[in-house]
């Protein structure tokens, strides 16, 4: 096996034994209890289970804005214990996107201003911003909206405008939290297609956290937990 063909077999999200606790002594709240599991390159893994069943707290983990109490991470490889906030920062801005419920527009900005945010923090010259912008708006089908203010979408097009954002930087993951969350269920039906879509076409990695058992059908893969434990799949 080639070196190129290692790499790209390698999982992209590597979790081992990840555990995390608020609290210490009897009062402690453990939201993860030694939880294990791998995610692929183009592949969409759903993150299920009932409110407090510890979705949030993992994806909080694997996108570096939260430091576990035992177990490691690896993100392409990196273990994220090794970085420095620096270096946590560094990934987040360049390697990981992030899909909020509340779709976490700015509502001054334009549906394409708000797309080339995060290329304006790494400085990304005008013009290349400008295109990439573009052709984001054309992947999500909002072509015709860049001119638009949040306040003028729809909640589903508010969420196309987060998840073209969250591409903005080619990301290698995504990490979404209840996207569909605010959406009726036809709505959120088509943003998942649309999330699934992207990952074939970017090649991009996504976890995606829902109770909504019918976005199931849409994954790859299925990650459940119950009370901070993975649930076996059958």
């Amino acid at each position: 096996m080639t070196q190129q063909q290692t790499t790209a077999d390698q999982p992209m999200v590597v979790v081992e034994d990840l555990r995390r606790s608020f609290g210490s002594g009897a009062q402690a709240v453990h939201a993860l209890r030694g939880v294990s599991f791998e995610a692929h390159r183009g592949r969409l893994t759903a993150l299920k289970g009932r409110s407090g069943s510890g979705k949030t707290t993992l994806l909080n983990l694997v996108g570096g804005l939260d430091a576990p109490s035992g177990g490691r991470i690896l993100l392409d490889g990196t273990d994220l214990a090794g970085l420095d906030e620096e270096g946590r920062l560094a990934m987040r801005r360049d390697r990981i996107g992030f899909v909020f419920q509340s779709f976490g527009l700015l509502p001054v900005l334009t549906a394409a201003e708000n797309i080339g945010v995060p290329m304006r923090l790494r400085r990304l010259p005008t013009a290349e911003r400008e295109e990439r912008v573009r052709t984001l708006l054309a992947l999500v089908g909002l072509a015709d909206h860049a001119n638009q203010r949040p306040g003028e979408l729809s909640g589903g097009q508010q969420q196309r405008v987060a998840i073209a954002r969250a591409l903005a930087n080619e990301p290698a993951l995504i990490i979404a939290d209840e996207p569909t969350g605010q959406l009726d269920s036809e709505t959120g039906h088509a943003v998942m297609e649309l999330l699934r879509a992207v990952v074939r076409s970017e090649g991009v990695t996504a976890l995606v956290a829902t109770h909504d058992p019918n976005l199931m059908e849409l994954s790859d893969q299925i990650v459940e937990l119950k009370d901070g434990r993975l649930v076996d799949q059958p």
